[in-house]
């Protein structure tokens, strides 16, 4: 009883929510469903209702059939709640859908800032030379560190852990159905048995380690593969290190011979 009067109606905390990014090239209800079928393989949990944004920089000039293109994305488990790089025009359609514009910003080259002409200075008189004054070395700037997280326990299944702006280390199994989240890279000494997502926020430079590959899914900078029929390059329970070559995911195993 005495809870129910303390208790706030509503409490505001900071969250952190991932959601991936689907970038579309392509406006065609009945292509973007075969991309999906193709990506997916059929399978239903593929995306598990993952948060989606759609990034229309490449089809900003059409017009889209949002009804179908949500009822679309729904039905592959993908949970449209934002879009980036529409058009203003656009803008309130999205809105009347529940959507949220989500503003990019893009970095801007540095303007060099002209410092103002100084009045002339006055004539003074001449005077003797003073002493040369000691200038301190400049201090190079120190570099913002973020440790990585460290998880010490199995990421079981259902379970989602996110190491935002560093690397993760996972010391023990992460088990199917459980996924691993990292900005950078994602090192796990155990099993890798569910999914694996490096460089969640672009970076296409992350890797994934892992001590046994037997993974559902991994993804650098949101390039998906997966391993529905098996481990074509070589076989499963080894340790690997997962890269982007260009657009594709690339696995090397790293068991040595000694």
């Amino acid at each position: 009883m005495q809870n129910s009067l303390t208790r706030k109606p509503i409490e505001i905390k900071i969250s952190t929510v991932v959601a991936v990014a689907v970038s579309l090239n392509e406006c065609a209800l009945t292509k973007l469903e075969q991309a999906l079928k193709d990506m997916t393989g059929g399978a239903p949990d593929f995306f598990d209702d993952e948060f989606a944004i759609l990034d229309l920089e490449a089809v900003q000039a059409e017009t889209m059939d949002w009804p179908a293109l949500l009822s679309l994305f729904r039905s592959f488990g993908l949970n449209v709640v934002a879009v980036r790089n529409a058009r203003e025009d656009e803008h309130a359609a999205i809105r009347a859908h529940g959507l949220t514009i989500d503003v990019v910003s893009k970095a801007r080259p540095e303007v060099p800032h002209e410092a103002p002409a100084a009045p002339p200075a006055p004539v003074a008189p001449a005077v003797a030379p003073a002493p040369a004054a000691v200038v301190a070395e400049p201090v190079a700037a120190m570099p913002t560190h973020i440790p990585a997280m460290i998880i010490d326990t199995p990421v079981r299944a259902g379970q989602r852990v996110y190491a935002r702006g560093c690397d993760l280390i996972v010391t023990a199994s992460v088990n199917n159905g459980a996924e691993v989240i990292a900005d950078g890279s994602i090192h796990i000494y155990a099993p890798l048995r569910g999914r694996a997502l490096a460089g969640a926020r672009g970076n296409t430079e992350a890797r994934i380690f892992a001590a046994a590959m037997e993974a559902e899914l991994v993804s650098i900078a949101g390039i998906y593969r997966t391993f529905d029929n098996g481990f074509p390059e070589f076989k499963a329970n080894q340790p690997v290190q997962i890269k982007l070559v260009g657009d594709s995911i690339e696995m090397t195993s790293m068991k040595t011979n000694s």
